[in-house]
């Protein structure tokens, strides 16, 4: 089948039949709302304008974190609820939320103090019911730097050592739409909601969408409709006339990625900014790279295009040279950048980084439910939450729904018993390569990205005759996620189904060819159009690793 036939189907599918829900916003959000709500039993529908997680939801810091700094305005129900997430969702996935022990470096001046430092970890453990060798342990200097030896040394006092989970936020994205695919639900990516239909009593009953691809128009016939559309959730109540003084903030956040061999950190770090802005700053190792971020600003320009600044840049170079001085990072180390907007619950008289990072749901008398705020960690219960909301509506028509199971249904990609079962398959999975005469320096890659379904990829790959062996995988996988997750363009396999434009920049041009021909091949190119995604990669590849002054109108174009 054509990939433009099952994308034809799908449309035909939301088209022709009625929906007990609509869901709007393909992020983490509304992938969770999806699968919660098709677990439960009802049938549902899920729209995203752009690609999946192409929004807020693959700009984040990549942690399924508790959010220590969180302690300090005193959010403790936010951060026990996120701390319990933690473990709830590293079980659903292990080979993609991952265990990253976090180094806090206590320093002369900083933040928290040892005894601080000690406390707010201890609080921290016991909001979230860590256990054994996860429990934080306090060092002294010493041990501090035998961990970290790019440490500055002469402002350490000690450190802390504590428990989190690095995970990929598209990945998860992805991973929850196609569990909700499982259970029933029908998701699809470039298409928008345009506008609302409503029936006598003024209650939303259908809505207008547009194919994006096609151009076309269609309706989705739906009795419910819950929007998580993150940035643009303000921008849908409008369209609904339901919009309250309760508003969004968009508060903006960038994260740098440098090579490995320019930072070669041996863990995270969570370090102090050297600025007495009250903010704190991650430091990550990622396969090749080190990934640096975030900061924090309002943001009032266009959602769908954040610039990253030079000014950005050197906020998160100078707090990484003062922690690593003997890096000397420069703006040139800079591979790539992204920047997205955190869209937050507005707090009249707060700075973004002041502001809660709760979730809140809007209610309109149309039964519009909108979702916003929230954090990464928190997407299931996020979820939880407003398809209970929905239990309501339903329950005023006399229909009851079940409560939720997402806490026990594992994501697509297992399953696996735990992670060291995840580290034993990173080992078979680097034997088929090598066997295979394939590149096995890619299996963690693979295992991360896709857990058991790396094997279809690896079995694809090795029926290609043509290409380096570099290039036979990427087109295999290239070709996997065009099939089984609805990548329409080749600038979705590079930023969001495979993270190369971010993490593995250098690996884009050797397989560019390889994987422009599978899409093309897939979607059947006429004239000029392969040229055409050749330039969009190009553009993207300039966007993220080249940076204007702030007070410079941006046009670039992806």
């Amino acid at each position: 089948m054509q990939a433009n036939e099952q994308r034809t189907n799908i449309i035909r599918n939301l088209s022709s039949q009625s929906f007990d829900l609509l869901v709007v916003g393909g992020g983490i959000t509304g992938a969770g709302v999806a699968l919660d709500a098709a677990a439960r039993g009802l049938s549902v529908a899920l729209i995203e304008k752009r690609d999946f997680a192409s929004g807020t939801s693959s700009k984040s810091t990549k942690l399924i974190h508790g959010g220590l700094r969180y302690l300090k305005n005193l959010e403790i129900g936010l951060v026990r609820e996120t701390g319990t997430e933690r473990a709830v969702v590293h079980h659903l996935a292990p080979h993609l939320v991952r265990p990253e022990k976090m180094l806090l470096p206590i320093v002369d001046g900083g933040s928290l103090g040892k005894f601080t430092s000690s406390m707010a970890l201890w609080v921290y453990d016991f909001l979230a019911d860590v256990e054994g060798d996860d429990k934080r342990k306090m060092l002294t200097k010493e041990e501090t730097l035998a961990r970290e030896p790019l440490l500055r040394d002469d402002i350490l006092q000690g450190g802390g050592y504590y428990a989190e989970y690095r995970t990929d936020d598209a990945r998860l994205t992805l991973e929850n739409l196609k569990t909700a695919q499982r259970n029933g639900a029908e998701v699809i990516n470039y298409v928008e909601a345009i506008d609302f239909n409503y029936d006598e009593e003024g209650h939303i009953d259908s809505i207008n969408c547009r194919d994006r691809m096609a151009g076309e128009n269609f309706i989705i016939n739906a009795r419910h409709v819950i929007s998580a559309a993150g940035p643009w959730v303000d921008e849908l109540r409008k369209v609904d006339h339901s919009m309250t003084p309760t508003r969004i903030f968009w508060s903006k956040g960038v994260h740098i990625v440098i090579s490995k061999e320019r930072l070669p950190l041996s863990q995270a770090v969570y370090f102090d900014t050297p600025y007495n802005d009250g903010r704190m700053i991650f430091a990550i190792p990622r396969l090749r790279s080190v990934y640096i971020g975030t900061t924090d600003t309002a943001y009032e320009g266009d959602p769908n295009k954040i610039p990253t600044y030079v000014e950005d840049v050197d906020y998160l170079l100078g707090a990484a040279n003062a922690i690593f001085p003997s890096a000397e990072l420069k703006i040139e180390d800079v591979e790539s950048s992204w920047a997205g907007v955190r869209p937050l619950i507005y707090e009249e008289g707060k700075e973004g980084k002041e502001m809660s990072r709760k979730d809140e749901i809007f209610e309109s008398e149309t039964g519009l439910l909108s979702i916003a705020g929230g954090k990464l960690t928190g997407y299931r219960k996020m979820a939880e939450r407003v398809v209970d909301r929905l239990g309501d509506q339903l329950e005023e028509k006399g229909r009851d729904i079940p409560k939720a199971t997402t806490k026990q249904l594992e994501l697509t990609g297992g399953p696996f018993e735990d992670y060291a079962a995840v580290v034993a398959y990173e080992k078979i999975v680097a034997q088929k390569l090598e066997a295979a005469s394939l590149t096995p320096d890619r299996a963690a890659y693979l295992v991360a990205n896709y857990g058991k379904q790396a094997e279809a990829i690896i079995e694809a790959a090795v029926k290609r005759s043509e290409g380096t062996d570099v290039s036979r995988l990427a087109a295999a996988e290239a070709r996997w996620c065009i099939d089984n997750e609805l990548a329409l363009y080749p600038m979705d396999f590079f930023e969001r189904r495979s993270g190369r434009l971010y993490f593995d920049m250098p690996s884009i041009a050797p397989v560019m060819d390889e994987v422009l021909n599978v899409f093309a091949k897939a979607y059947n190119y006429q004239d000029g159009e392969l040229e055409a995604e050749r330039e969009r990669i190009q553009k993207a590849i300039e966007w993220v690793s080249q940076f204007e002054t702030e007070n410079v109108s941006s046009q670039k174009n992806l």
